[in-house]
């Protein structure tokens, strides 16, 4: 774990905070305090704060933060004062609201497409890593990779299987996938390489809804037999 955060251009519009890499709560925490805190009191030219595991992509407009910050000798200088001073010192008072969501799984032999591979992996029976996957919540550390994919953890590290040598080219959507210890669900039909042990009936990812994606990061997610 890094002593301190790092941070560093991504782009010319775009400024990455990471606090360092590893896949941990309490890092999770720091990046969504640092997005929330970002977007609840936005600086001159702030367009998005988007939070990872541990890092935070944040996103500005360098014309706006130029005209507006132009005592700096670049808009990069100018959103890295700031994130600098933020981490120095943390608005405490922000408050991380996280929901709690089920989503019930049809885990039945059509739908659940490798989790024979899963359980020879594991040396255990399917039921068994049914039963190990369902005994745990699970907390939303990101959303990325498609539109709504939420990457939530961790995994029983038993059943946690590595990806597929070779990616499926159509993984059917609401497939419930295992990669290593993270788990998933694809909002949508999509190529993808995850280990699926299982289907759920669920819209995650809504285009002209008010919230596109149902879960967000900080999430907690149990999944229950259907």
């Amino acid at each position: 774990m890094a002593d301190s955060p790092k941070i560093f251009a991504l782009g010319d519009r775009c400024i990455t905070v990471d606090f360092g890499n590893e896949i941990s709560v309490d890092l999770n925490n720091k990046t969504l305090a640092l997005a929330s805190s970002l977007s609840d009191v936005p600086f001159p030219g702030f367009i998005e704060a988007v939070p990872a595991y541990s890092s935070v992509a944040v996103f500005y407009d360098t014309a706006e933060v130029r005209r507006n910050l132009s005592e700096f000798n670049s808009a990069f200088d100018a959103v890295y004062d700031i994130l600098r001073a933020a981490l120095l010192d943390p608005d405490e008072t922000v408050q991380l609201e996280a929901r709690t969501f089920e989503i019930p799984v049809d885990f039945s032999d059509q739908a659940a497409l490798d989790i024979e591979f899963v359980a020879d992996y594991a040396g255990i029976s399917s039921r068994e890593v049914i039963d190990r996957f369902i005994a745990k919540a699970y907390r939303v550390y990101m959303i990325g990779f498609l539109p709504g994919f939420a990457y939530m953890g961790d995994v029983d590290e038993l059943i946690a299987a590595p990806r597929k040598d070779s990616p499926r080219t159509r993984v059917p959507k609401g497939s419930v996938g295992i990669a290593s210890r993270q788990t998933g669900v694809y909002p949508v039909e999509s190529p993808g390489g995850w280990q699926i042990i299982g289907q759920a009936d669920i819209e995650l990812f809504t285009p002209n809804g008010s919230t596109p994606s149902l879960l967000r990061a900080g999430d907690e997610v149990r999944f229950v037999p259907k």
